[in-house]
């Protein structure tokens, strides 16, 4: 019986990857990559010479299948995502699932991901927290944000930068204007950086100066 590993990789700086993760990259049968080029970029960067194969959102349900058998067959294999630890909004649920309902074990590798360091570098309470992911984007999207609006929890949320500005409308629109947010963009990159205010102070500066990059939301829950 072979044996899955989910590695984490950067999420910008190449540096921000644990040596036990170079090791299994090196030792696996076959690295299942989102994007073999991107990847692939990481691995020349270490000297990882072993074979990738993609596994992204929509080849996932076709390939769940095949991948089983070569574990029982005895192959190791490690998956990857572009950035962070995958199945955090990314591809990795499928597969893991289909791993431990069939008696294959799974060795998730601790290591990093975006949403920690945007929750804790927020100044907002990380005792208790919620991850939300990305927002729907139409159906269910107002639905969702009525009953976000309740939530006494910290709440963390991803989103593309041209649609920073809806969701930081919509959260002062459903969450009030003087709710407290936190808006972590580029995290360990050259540009990285956060900004802190009310929703409508944040939404503000966005408005004036439009986000690039990877972005993470933190939200103050209700009082």
């Amino acid at each position: 019986m072979g044996k899955l590993f989910i590695v984490p990789t950067p999420i910008g700086n190449l540096e921000d990857i644990t040596l036990r993760a170079l090791r299994i990259l090196k030792e696996v049968d076959l690295i299942l990559a989102e994007d073999t080029r991107t990847s692939g970029k990481l691995l020349h960067h270490y000297s990882i010479g072993t074979s990738m194969q993609s596994h992204h959102m929509h080849n996932e349900h076709k390939t769940v299948d095949a991948l089983v058998k070569r574990m029982q067959a005895g192959d190791t294999m490690a998956l990857i995502s572009d950035a962070g630890t995958p199945a955090i909004s990314d591809p990795g649920f499928l597969l893991t699932r289909a791993c431990v309902e069939n008696g294959i074990e799974v060795d998730c590798l601790p290591g990093a991901t975006a949403f920690v360091p945007a929750l804790v570098n927020s100044g907002l309470p990380n005792d208790k927290f919620v991850f939300e992911g990305f927002l729907p984007v139409k159906k269910g999207r107002q639905t969702r944000l009525k009953l976000l609006a309740e939530e006494t929890r910290t709440m963390i949320f991803y989103e593309s930068p041209h649609k920073l500005i809806k969701t930081l409308t919509n959260f002062v629109e459903y969450f009030g204007e003087e709710r407290p947010v936190s808006v972590s963009r580029e995290l360990t990159k050259m540009y990285e950086e956060t900004i802190r205010g009310t929703a409508t102070e944040v939404l503000g500066h966005y408005t004036n100066k439009p986000p690039k990059g990877e972005i993470v939301i933190v939200v103050g829950g209700k009082n």
